[in-house]
């Protein structure tokens, strides 16, 4: 072996608070802060510039302290909410979100910035003398090496990552995180991509990367190890738009679903575009409904042939905490109506279903802290509720990853701001315990947000593979654990590991390498290695105590569901018995309602014959009234000839004897005339 140092390049680029300056002066922060204020509002949007002015302020100055301006410019009172509403955030965490905005408003300015600054690959030699190389952020790539340290501090020789010893077969502890030995072309580093799997391949699509949103579509083969790029033909609908903070699904065996994002030119509504892995094309999937409004960051989750999307933050920065389903077979929009308290609204949170049923919502987000609560939907009564959690409950983080395993959930890695998250959590979704996986060190690609997280098999086994992330400086490395928690993988297993790895099982964690070379001379052997490199005895012992004790809470939860189901029963016969009785006075009613219907109906025909006779009646008597007035006028008519025959009569003796009485008979003057 030879006896110069060893060696490991890393690149690190501009850190924080290096980063937040040049972000501050790219941005025109400098000078009188009015000047500032109106070169930031010459630049952006008039939201993203108070926000940017706000955080600036925050960072630079403090919380915000000074008494609300009087007077009636809007502007002046704008800048002062802004940087009011931000309360006690602190300035690192003021400063991080200022580049977050930055890059999502202008993508391309680390670029411009970086034209003119050297960014450094420091190599670092591990007996802590560092040597300098400077080169220009051009894309240069530097063959990528990985050391293994030594628990006496000595030194094993260092080995590209590009060399295949033994492949997977030297991962030989669970539940720890190693490097496998990756070749091919690596994808550009990145966060806040996609990633989904399909058969024994893991596809990585677009993501962010120094605030540049990418569109690329690779491929790592799970059984070579092989990174390659997947070519993509120009389909009906062109190529799929550049976009950060998506959801990848994989769909039908050889379909991938990509379901919005951010993008430099968002549409108004959710998209979701389909690469058909045959043709290599990308089209638009149709559907129908109204769709959700654009946004990044939510949760999307498969649901048998439905996707559920929740969250998420908005084209204006608003985030949200709705809930819609794509249903894959109509291709049907639904918005849903949810009871219950639902989860604030939040983005870069995680989401899982367990046993088809119930939706976990985890951690996440807003613009001034993130989140360790737990929310659960049930998708038939849709009702959120928030259980208790138990167990080592996980810190505040957003941009974190999640994969289920039966029913663990694990989690993987994100952030609260300041900095990335170290420990790798498991959530047991039928008891709600949550307990630490494994812990890595800080400032290595685990500890990032933005990263992803998929589940896939070798040899037989389920393993998690990560990829990506940022906690500071992008990266493109690829990380693989061994889950112990299923009941069908062994608490240990024997495999045949050289000495000199052996002695740096510690160390390998905190590098993530499992690569080694045996030592001249040096013979290897079956070495037992356990969980947690402890001995194999207490592990056992306390695999068995946890084991009686799952196995009594199982029981007693059984004896707790017998004694609900026995409540149940005698409830339900309870209600059986009330139902019959109801049964009972129902019909007894309805044979009560049946004969007052007879009755009714027989008076209904009577009145009916009633109404007839009165009738008849009346037209008899309206018949009498018409003769009885001609009666009348008859009565009449008599009188009036018998008065007039009177009359006459009278009158004929009345001439008569005044006749007599002049000395004319009667029958002289009769006869004359």
């Amino acid at each position: 072996m030879s006896a110069a140092a060893t060696m490991a390049r890393t690149h690190s680029g501009l850190s924080y608070p290096e980063r937040f300056y040049a972000a501050a002066t790219y941005v025109g922060f400098g000078g009188s802060p009015n000047s500032a204020a109106e070169g930031v509002i010459s630049k952006f949007s008039n939201d993203a510039a108070l926000l940017l002015y706000a955080l600036h302020q925050q960072a630079t100055v403090g919380p915000c302290n000074i008494p609300k301006p009087r007077g009636w410019s809007p502007i002046e009172q704008s800048k002062w909410t802004s940087w009011n509403g931000l309360g006690n955030m602190v300035s690192t965490e003021a400063m991080r979100l200022f580049v977050k905005i930055l890059e999502e408003e202008d993508p391309g300015w680390y670029s411009r910035v970086s034209n003119s600054v050297s960014v450094p690959v420091v190599d670092i030699e591990l007996n802590h003398v560092p040597e300098v190389a400077v080169v220009s952020e051009n894309g240069t790539n530097f063959p990528e090496t990985k050391t293994i340290l030594a628990e006496n501090g000595n030194h094993s020789e260092t080995q590209d990552k590009d060399v295949v010893s033994e492949g997977l077969g030297v991962v030989t502890v669970y539940d720890n995180w190693v490097v496998p030995p990756v070749s091919g072309p690596r994808p550009k580093v990145r966060y806040e991509h996609g990633a989904a799997v399909i058969g024994d391949k893991m596809y990585i699509f677009g993501g962010n990367y120094n605030g540049r949103y990418l569109n690329d579509l690779q491929v790592l083969n799970l059984r070579t190890w092989t990174w390659s790029k997947v070519e993509v033909r120009a389909g009906t609908d062109g190529i799929a738009t550049a976009c950060a903070g998506h959801a990848l699904i994989p769909w039908n065996e050889n379909k991938l679903l990509s379901v919005s994002g951010h993008s430099k030119d968002p549409s108004e509504t959710l998209q979701v575009k389909v690469f058909d892995l045959q043709a290599c094309t990308w089209s638009m999937l149709k559907t129908y409904g109204k769709p959700p409004v654009s946004r990044g960051g939510q949760s999307v989750t498969l649901v048998g042939k439905t996707l559920v999307i929740f969250g998420g933050q908005d084209t204006k920065r608003s985030l949200l905490n709705d809930l819609h389903i794509l249903d894959l077979e109509t291709m049907t929009w639904d918005e849903m109506d949810t009871m219950g308290v639902a989860p604030s609204p939040r983005s870069d949170h995680a989401a899982a279903v367990h046993v088809d049923r119930y939706l976990l919502i985890f951690g996440g987000g807003s613009h001034a802290k993130c989140f360790n609560d737990l929310h659960v939907l049930d998708l038939q009564t849709m009702e959120w509720s928030r259980p208790t959690q138990q167990g080592e409950i996980p810190s505040p983080r957003a941009g974190h990853a999640g994969v289920t395993v039966g029913e663990n959930w694990f989690i993987v890695g994100g952030g609260d701001n300041k900095s990335g998250v170290s420990e790798t959590v498991v959530l047991n979704m039928s008891t709600l315990v949550w307990s630490v996986v494994t812990i890595v060190q800080g400032g290595v690609p685990l500890a990032s947000e933005g990263l992803s997280l998929v589940l896939s098999s070798y040899g037989n086994e389920d393993i998690l593979v990560s990829f990506g992330g940022y906690n500071g400086r992008y990266n493109n490395e690829v990380d693989v654990l061994k889950p112990s928690h299923k009941s069908t993988l062994p608490s240990k297993m024997e495999t045949l590991v050289p000495d000199s790895v052996s002695a740096v099982q510690n160390v390998t964690n905190a590098t993530r390498d499992v690569e080694s070379e045996y030592e001249a001379g040096q013979e290897g052997k079956i070495r037992e290695i356990v969980m947690n490199n402890i001995d194999s005895e207490p592990s056992i012992t306390k695999i068995e105590e946890r084991n009686t004790s799952h196995l009594s809470s199982l029981e007693a939860e059984k004896e707790e569901l017998e004694s609900s189901l026995a409540k149940e029963k005698l409830q339900t016969l309870q209600l059986k018995k009330e139902l019959t009785e109801a049964e009972t006075r129902n019909t007894e009613l309805y044979k009560e309602l049946q004969s007052v219907r007879g009755h009714l109906a027989a008076e209904q025909s009577r009145c009916f014959k009633l109404e007839v006779d009165v009738a008849e009646l009346r037209q008899k008597l309206q018949s009498m009234k018409t003769l009885q007035k001609e009666l009348e006028i008859l009565q009449r008519q008599k009188a009036a000839s018998e008065q007039a025959a009177l009359y006459a009569k009278e009158r004929r003796n009345s001439s008569g004897v005044w006749g007599w009485l002049a000395g004319t008979p009667p029958e002289h003057k009769v006869d004359d005339a």
